[in-house]
């Protein structure tokens, strides 16, 4: 135990460590339940031939969430305060209540896998009253915890993922045709092909991560009392914009290996024994139970409440900041719940609204498919105006992209404008 503690503390302190925060937790929480269950079925019915598509997806990736902290960064505003100042009420609006939308479903859908989860692994109890348990506490660590203790937890939090890197060491891996169908997959292009790849890029690149990073990159220099926006601080530019270059990287190089991983999982249990069809994550866990043991179900399905716990926060807290951004209402969650009334009731209304889609009689998995449509739809325009804002003189200064980053960010948007088309498409 002391050596644990020991442990901890040195990796607490060392520098790496302390420049990993808004892009590392950004990262995570895109490995949502709703994100497993999406990589948990693209392994099962296609195996290792959709590997290729997070390999495709990284550089666009960490592009578009370079912007995204990079803006919040130079300009000392979230991404809804930028577009507020610098586009139409109709577009703000429209965008953000699709957002607000799509993240109570989306917030449904992770706080159910999460009771279902925990519902298989202790095999007794109610998976409703389990996921009611999981949203108060998500709900109870936004409101109650201070910023810098809360920002601590989800960092740690991170960690959790690691049951998927784990679990993949619990089952066998043909590791040379891992190799030759990631550089060159098999498979059909039809109707199933098509929506599970603009599945995946649409759980890999959504917007509500675009606001979280932003809002975050503005709340770590609400704490720091000499911290100033890069606009009116260049000085300070070097230090902070290595920094976000190093978390988002690593950020979204986390991300992508543990959809990886997940994938391989399923692929190499699943895939191989017929089981083709996933619709949820704890889906794919229990079906990991016959197939690959009970070692590996345990880590795969304590995964999924580890993930829940980081993704349900970062949801409510990215439409919490879009709307109160929108209307000019205190924000921050080093803020207390009396100095930003509006923020907080955001923050409850998406949680509270995600635990009672739970109790109606909508289908969990049709209402996420629309919440991806919903996020589809919405993130190539907001990637558009992203790209305007972090172009313009007038809002970063002298910061504005180069133009190696301004190709990247526009080839991002153009595979998200094609993957939406083809969504649309095969409806």
């Amino acid at each position: 135990m002391r050596l644990l503690r020991r442990l901890y503390s040195r990796l607490r302190h060392h520098d790496a460590v302390k420049a990993l925060g808004p892009g590392l937790i950004t990262g995570a929480a895109d490995d949502d339940p709703s994100g497993i269950a999406t990589y948990s079925q693209a392994g099962a019915q296609f195996g290792y031939n959709m590997l290729w598509t997070l390999v495709l997806t990284y550089p666009f990736m960490v592009g578009i969430q370079l912007v995204s902290a990079r803006i919040g960064r130079v300009t000392g505003r979230g991404l809804a305060a930028n577009i507020r100042r610098s586009h139409s009420p109709a577009l703000l609006y429209g965008i953000v209540l699709l957002l607000l939308v799509a993240n109570i479903i989306n917030i449904a859908a992770d706080i159910a896998a999460m009771g279902e989860a925990m519902q298989l692994v202790v095999q007794r109890g109610s998976a409703h009253y389990y996921s009611l348990a999981f949203g108060f506490l998500c709900l109870s660590l936004q409101i109650f915890l201070p910023y810098r203790a809360y920002v601590r937890y989800l960092k740690w939090l991170t960690l959790g993922l690691l049951a998927y890197v784990a679990t993949v060491f619990a089952v066998d891996i043909p590791w040379g045709e891992v190799a030759l169908r990631t550089v060159a997959p098999h498979f059909t292009w039809n109707n199933d092909s098509v929506t599970l790849i603009v599945a995946v890029f649409g759980t890999t690149i959504s917007p509500y991560l675009f606001f979280w990073q932003a809002s975050q990159e503005v709340e770590e220099m609400r704490i720091d009392t000499h911290a100033k926006a890069l606009f009116h601080a260049p000085e300070h530019a070097l230090s902070n914009l290595s920094r976000i270059k190093v978390d988002t990287f690593i950020g979204m190089a986390f991300s992508n290996l543990v959809a990886v991983f997940i994938i391989l999982t399923t692929a190499s249990t699943l895939s191989v024994h017929g089981v083709t069809n996933i619709q949820t994550s704890a889906q794919a866990a229990e079906a990991l139970r016959p197939l690959a043991g009970e070692f590996a179900f345990l880590l795969f399905a304590l995964g999924i409440i580890g993930t829940g716990l980081l993704a349900v926060p970062v949801l409510s807290g990215s439409a919490a900041y879009a709307v109160t951004e929108s209307f000019r209402w205190r924000n921050g969650l080093d803020l207390k719940v009396l100095q930003a009334r509006e923020f907080y009731a955001i923050i409850s209304l998406a949680t509270i609204g995600g635990m009672a889609l739970n109790f109606t009689s909508i289908d969990p998995i049709k209402a996420l498919f629309w919440s991806a449509l919903i996020n589809g739809v919405i993130s190539v325009p907001i990637m558009v105006v992203m790209m305007l804002l972090a172009r313009d003189p007038r809002v970063m200064g002298k910061f504005t992209l180069s133009r190696r980053h301004t190709v990247i960010g526009w080839l991002g948007v153009l595979v998200m404008a094609v993957a939406v088309v083809a969504m649309l498409v095969t409806m």
